[in-house]
């Protein structure tokens, strides 16, 4: 139990940091000081549920696209909270192609970067 809310812990920190990063390097993207933990909590939820679920699709019916999954997932969990929340604004094609691209690089890095094992003993994992 404490492994997984470690986990869950690090990946809305992860989540947070990538909208926080696309927010700041892009101008016509913007989020909410109010609801700026709504729009993150929307966003980790659809892209830890997304992400397995188009990963088994498209092992199954398009293995080229594989790789993509990260981005597409990224892609669907930004549109999803955009519509969902009124916190989270982005205008434009390319503002939505960078914010995919920059989120995803983020989180992915965010990630890595702060493992479990940084925060919480090993013995009571």
């Amino acid at each position: 139990m404490i492994r997984f809310l470690v986990r869950a812990a690090i990946f809305l920190a992860s989540a947070a940091i990538g909208l926080l990063v696309a927010k700041l390097t892009l101008d016509d993207m913007s989020i909410d000081a109010s609801s700026f933990i709504a729009v993150v909590v929307i966003f980790a939820v659809l892209q830890s549920v997304l992400a397995p679920f188009i990963a088994k699709a498209t092992a199954r019916n398009a293995p080229a696209i594989l790789g993509a999954t990260g981005l597409i997932s990224t892609f669907i969990a930004l549109v999803v909270a955009d519509v969902v929340s009124d916190g989270l604004t982005i205008s434009g094609a390319s503002t939505w192609l960078l914010a995919t691209l920059i989120v995803w690089l983020t989180t992915m890095l965010a990630t890595l970067l702060l493992p479990p094992n940084r925060f919480v003993s090993t013995d009571l994992i």
